[in-house]
């Protein structure tokens, strides 16, 4: 199936098939995401981010919120 395909089939679903496809596709884009962030975790790509944030934390360059 080619991508024209799809959206031709999505622009003929109905409002409520719609509204489960645009849902459970919301919901693979997050779990998809929250994969490659915790990938990048563990990977150490995150490493440089958290220690500036904590050197800042720890000389008192924050505001509380």
């Amino acid at each position: 199936m080619t991508i024209e395909q799809i959206e031709k089939a999505i622009l003929n679903l109905s409002e409520q098939d719609f509204s489960k496809l645009r849902n459970w596709l919301l919901d693979l884009d997050y779990q998809q995401w929250d994969q490659q962030l915790e990938q990048d975790i563990i990977d150490g790509k995150l490493d440089a981010l958290a220690q500036e944030a904590l050197a800042e934390f720890e000389a008192g360059d924050y505001q509380e919120i």
